[in-house]
């Protein structure tokens, strides 16, 4: 059994390949494939340790344990997480068991971390910036495998986050990159940090007790914080916003940064190419061209709309003319929607007919009603009872009502719909 908590590696030093001795193992009875199943999962407690153990919004380092037998056989085996005990343990979840005493090189992902890094010191820089323009608090932070998010409570006054207020924070927030502010990691006491949290200087006072680690970002802010960083904002190589939502504790804002920021500009202008391309006009053009062709289709639909209150028109009359007085004008139109059956519907009403009309589309079925001024039955309530029987589903007011239904139901609900009004 180990003896005591491992040396951690990664706060002092960037090397991403170090030594070790195993310090411990046991098996792990938790872990399941997708299936549900138990797979067998190992737990290796090293002496020491470049691992990043999941804390504080980011995700474990991934890596590689390497251990050479006394025969020269060489064992590799992937470490799939990192997780840290209450007792301050680090533990390398592998599929394969090491044996206590046995000396291993273990490498970092050195990609996926410097991404994390990345993301994590641009996630304190993008709130220090928050807080200095906007006087908005950060109260969590998300590192997600594409994008991260910090979710903000806005100054008192403030109902929202704005594109102008946007366009400064994203514009500080680089600016501060660009000058290459030095972070610096300490570590201090309890009564220390307490003494930074009344004067001001740092931001948010942690609950634990004893030694806590703070990251000073040059001119920046300090904060408490046990991840890991770049050593200067340099590194971060550039921040952009992404997109704003509201919450239900204020506003999350998602964000990119460093290699990140680069793959989502590229595909945001390779998506802006491809469709300039179909639009034939050039990049800057392309909002232009879209207002144009919205404006296009919204009068397109509009008149689309009057050709088929036109068509429901000439089709109402007619079936005035030749229905039965006092009966239901009924009608079933194949090729056609739900707006055009209620049209008709509508129409027929108007002239003082009841009306049930149905209307066939591909393998969509739509059934309208409508009464005339003066009847009492309730067509919704109709409409409801009789599709909900046959497994379909309707609704609307007293005078107008209206369904979906597969197509082949259209005619026998229709018989049932006329039925029942007539009854």
């Amino acid at each position: 059994m180990a003896g005591s908590v491992g040396e951690r590696l990664y706060y002092d030093s960037p090397a991403q390949e170090f030594t070790a001795t195993v310090a411990d193992i046991r098996l792990d009875s938790h872990e399941k494939n997708e299936a549900g199943e138990k797979q067998q999962l190992w737990q290796v407690a090293l002496d020491r340790t470049a691992f990043y153990p999941e804390g504080g919004g980011q995700p474990w380092d991934t890596g590689v344990l390497i251990a050479v037998s006394r025969s020269g056989a060489t064992l590799e085996v992937a470490v799939e997480r990192v997780e840290e005990d209450e007792a301050g343990e680090v533990w390398h979840y592998v599929r394969k068991p090491l044996v206590e005493g046995t000396e291993i090189t273990g490498r970092v992902d050195a990609a996926r971390r410097m991404d994390h890094v990345q993301q994590h010191s641009g996630q304190h820089l993008l709130s220090a910036v928050f807080l200095s323009e906007l006087e908005a608090k950060t109260v969590s932070f998300h590192l997600g495998a594409e994008t991260s998010s910090i979710d903000l409570v806005l100054r008192e006054g403030s109902e929202r986050l704005y594109e102008d207020e946007l366009q400064r924070v994203e514009a500080a927030a680089n600016r501060l990159i660009f000058e290459d502010r030095v972070l610096t990691p300490r570590w201090v006491s309890r009564g220390e940090a307490e003494e930074m949290y009344e004067r001001g200087d740092l931001r948010k006072l942690p609950e634990r007790e004893g030694p806590m680690r703070i990251v000073e970002m040059q001119g920046v802010e300090f904060n408490a914080c046990g991840g890991t960083h770049v050593a200067s904002t340099g590194a971060i190589g550039g921040l952009m916003l992404r997109r704003i939502e509201k919450v239900r504790q204020g506003w999350r804002v998602e964000f990119v940064c460093g290699r990140r920021a680069i793959q989502a500009g590229r595909k945001d202008f390779s998506l802006l190419a491809e469709v300039a391309g179909s639009l034939s006009v050039g990049a800057g053009d392309v909002p232009g061209r879209v207002a144009s062709l919205l404006e296009d289709a919204k009068a397109a639909a509009k008149e689309r709309r009057g050709l088929i209150e036109e068509l429901a028109r000439a089709e109402a009359v007619a079936l005035v003319a030749e229905a039965v007085e006092g009966s239901a004008v009924r009608a079933v139109f194949v090729g056609k929607e739900m707006e055009f059956a209620k049209q008709v519907a509508a129409k027929v009403a108007g002239f003082g007919r009841m009306a049930v009309v149905g209307a066939t589309n591909g393998a969509e079925g739509s059934l309208a009603m409508a009464r005339p001024v003066g009847l009492l039955a309730d067509y919704g309530k109709v409409l409801r009872e009789v599709l909900s029987a046959a497994g379909a589903r309707g609704g609307g007011s007293a005078d107008r009502a209206q369904g979906v239904c597969r197509a082949e139901q259209v005619e026998a609900l229709l018989g049932q719909l006329v039925e029942a009004v007539a009854g």
